[in-house]
C-alpha cells in the first residue's frame, strides 16, 4: 500500500478514534439527559463516521472499486442518529416539563409536543 493512502486511512482511524473516546468520556461525565444526549450523538457519530470513511478509502484502495457498504452504513448513522436524539429529547421533555415550565418560543408552532391534543 502506498504511504500517502496509509497515512490518510491512519489519521481517519486516529479522528474516529478521538471522537469516539469524547462522546464516550461525554456520555459518562455529563450531568443531564440533555447534555448526555449531545456526547454520542454528535461525537461518537463522527467517530464511527471516520472509521468507515477508513475502511472504505482502505478497500477501495486494495479492489480498484468504490465500497458502497461503509458509505450506506455512515450514510444511515448520520440520518438515524439526530432523528433518534429527536425523539428522546421530545420524551425527556414530555416527562419532566409542563407546558407552563417551558420558555416561550419565537415560531408560531410553539412546543410540538404540546400541540396536539393527548391520544384517549
Amino acid at each position: 500500500m502506498d504511504l500517502i493512502v496509509e497515512i490518510i486511512v491512519s489519521l481517519c482511524l486516529v479522528g474516529g478514534g478521538v471522537f469516539g473516546l469524547v462522546g464516550s468520556v461525554g456520555l459518562v461525565k455529563l450531568r443531564g439527559c440533555i447534555q448526555r444526549l449531545h456526547a454520542p450523538t454528535k461525537a461518537a457519530t463522527l467517530g464511527v463516521g471516520g472509521v468507515l470513511i477508513a475502511s472504505s478509502i482502505h478497500f477501495t484502495y486494495l479492489t480498484g472499486t468504490l465500497s458502497f457498504h461503509q458509505v450506506l452504513i455512515a450514510l444511515f448513522i448520520l440520518l438515524t442518529a439526530p432523528i433518534t436524539a429527536n425523539f428522546i429529547a421530545k420524551v425527556y421533555i414530555q416527562a419532566n416539563h409542563d407546558r407552563e415550565t417551558l420558555p416561550d418560543t419565537t415560531g408560531a408552532h410553539g412546543w410540538a409536543i404540546y400541540d396536539k391534543p393527548p391520544v384517549q
